[in-house]
């Protein structure tokens, strides 16, 4: 392959794309950090809705709890209980039980979600190759990777949170797939992901982003319950994720990942015409 040299528009083909995990690839619903979340702050006697601990899903898991302590309601709730707001170590107590409770869930949340498992094979067999990153920390990747590779999904490359400085929107991990995988430039990549840090950190990385909705963290929903949604609400939550998306600079919106072949073949145009990612 010739390498391209930046003194124009890349105009080739998409080469790889990078794949949230939670909501995304696996765990329809992202069902399994939310739940922690909320249980881990019952068990100090504070109440977090799952919509609370859901707002700041993505992002590294210490940096989740210490945003879900900043709410004015936990605050409020812990100086109650404790007399003073959570503190650091507070929040390093919340995150070891956390990184313990997320490890031993994770367990039964590794279930590849089967549209975007179809997409996969088909960009793989058109030689796109498979990136993955994710807010997890190593020692949940160390269950989620070969509990998901069991079940049928195994990406080219993995990274998480713990893998880099600072995790989402921070863009170090789309840089280390890019690394790994060997694609160059960035604009040859497309972060696919389920909350506003997937699009944030693929747009600071220099990537086409891709948001999906009915299987992710913004929706929040197991398959079941998402079937049993009357279609007026179901319509009303998906225009709702759809606008959130948009406004945070998403270039595709999808409510399911089977039209992501669709989308890479509609970003290969835009590149062959000398559109890049940041010129929209």
């Amino acid at each position: 392959m010739n390498l391209f040299i930046r003194k124009e528009a890349y105009t080739g083909p998409v080469q790889a794309i990078v794949l949230d995990w939670a909501g995304t690839a696996v765990d329809f619903g992202c069902m399994a950090p939310a739940a922690v979340f909320v249980e881990v702050f019952r068990e100090h006697g504070i109440d977090v809705t799952v919509q609370e601990a859901r707002q700041f899903m993505g992002i590294e898991k210490k940096e989740h709890i210490r945003k879900i302590c900043a709410l004015e309601t936990v605050k409020s709730a812990w100086q109650n209980a404790f007399g003073a707001h959570p503190g650091e170590s507070d929040i390093n107590a919340l995150y070891n039980r956390t990184a313990d409770m997320m490890v031993a869930a994770i367990v039964n949340h590794c279930d590849p979600i089967p549209a975007m498992m179809d997409a996969v094979e088909t960009l793989r067999s058109s030689g796109i190759k498979i990136g993955s990153c994710t807010g997890y920390v190593r020692e949940m990747m160390d269950v989620l990777v070969p509990g998901a590779g069991k079940k049928g999904y195994s990406p080219d490359a993995v990274f998480c949170s713990s893998d880099v400085p600072n995790g989402r929107p921070y863009p170090w991990m789309c840089y280390k797939n890019a690394i790994a995988l060997g694609v160059y430039p960035m604009e040859a990549m497309v972060k696919v992901g389920d909350t506003i840090v997937d699009i944030q950190e693929g747009l600071n990385a220099g990537m086409w982003t891709v948001g999906i909705v009915e299987s992710g963290n913004e929706m929040g929903l197991t398959p079941e319950d998402l079937e049993a949604l009357p279609a007026g609400e179901r319509a009303r939550r998906v225009a709702a994720i759809t606008q959130a998306f948009g406004q945070a600079g998403a270039h595709y919106v999808l409510k399911q990942p089977h039209d992501l072949p669709r989308v890479i073949r509609q970003i290969n145009d835009r590149l062959a015409a000398g559109e890049q990612p940041m010129t929209r």
